[in-house]
């Protein structure tokens, strides 16, 4: 992979990981447009640890709210305080604890088959795409958008982390299932992305650092500057990407993403068709 293309490939990762249209789908297809697929084992090393460029871009962002959370997690917990009587940040914590274990647990059990090949079928991609394309318009259809992330609950966290593991499904989109969730349960669109992003920290930091010594075997030197580079272009485009979509969702519905979902999820489907139908 030359620097031009990891240039490319960290852009599409920081851009995709936060828009809902899916990292994955857009990796996929950019990395077979490129070649610089090797092996589905190979790749699917390699999106995780350019993710980490990703998760530097969250922590950025969200470093105020994280370290706000992380104080007051620690101290009332030290303290013993009953969960009821905790505050929004400490509670937060414990959501972003209990959305986590659901991909925490389906991810290490179905380790082999997330990096296999059918993770990397384009037909599973745009059905994908499509389907959950038509789901986040019910969600813009059906939810009441009237609570702020601070009035979130337990059992919010819970429905949107195992609406996260939907995005172990290539071409669903981890921001696209968790926003979608959090659309269905009565956020605001603005707060359903906040709390997808910080819903997505251990699960990004986990995959990408998991798998860093399975990409390291795969790449030379030439190949690890590669990385370096792509994670760093992705931590830069992923941190301009929530900042746009952060201030976009105030006043704007995911419609556009949808469209765009169902353009190409369909677009991918039909290519395939008529490739099957050539003579």
């Amino acid at each position: 992979m030359s620097i031009l293309e990891a240039i490319l490939i960290g852009i599409v990762q920081g851009l995709s990981e936060f828009l809902p249209i899916s990292s994955t789908a857009h990796m996929t297809l950019a990395g077979r447009a490129l070649g610089v697929i090797e092996s589905p084992e190979s790749w699917t090393a390699f999106i995780a640890v350019v993710q980490l460029g990703t998760l530097a871009a969250v922590l950025a962002y969200f470093r105020r709210d994280l370290i706000a959370i992380t104080r007051d997690f620690i101290r009332e917990n030290i303290e013993r305080k009953p969960l009821r009587q905790q505050s929004a940040n400490s509670r937060m914590g414990w959501y972003i604890i209990f959305g986590t274990i659901p991909i925490a647990l389906i991810g290490m059990l179905a380790k082999d088959f997330i990096e296999g090949a059918f993770t990397k079928n384009l037909i599973v991609i745009g059905s994908s795409l499509f389907v959950l394309g038509i789901i986040l318009e019910i969600a813009e259809r059906k939810g009441k958008f009237e609570r702020e992330i601070n009035q979130t609950t337990l059992s919010d966290a819970l429905w949107v982390g195992l609406a996260q593991v939907l995005a172990l499904i290539p071409g669903s989109s981890r921001s696209g299932t968790t926003i979608t969730a959090g659309m269905f349960l009565g956020l605001k669109r603005e707060a359903a992305a906040r709390f997808s992003f910080l819903l997505s920290i251990p699960a990004i930091g986990a995959s990408g650092v998991l798998e860093i010594f399975e990409a390291v075997k795969h790449l030379d030197s030439s190949g690890i500057a590669a990385l370096i580079v792509a994670t760093v272009v992705a931590g830069v485009s992923g941190y301009l990407c929530i900042a746009f979509l952060i201030r976009y969702l105030r006043t704007r519905t995911t419609r556009i993403f949808v469209f765009y979902r169902c353009l190409l999820g369909g677009g991918i489907l039909v290519a395939i068709l008529l490739k099957w139908l050539e003579p």
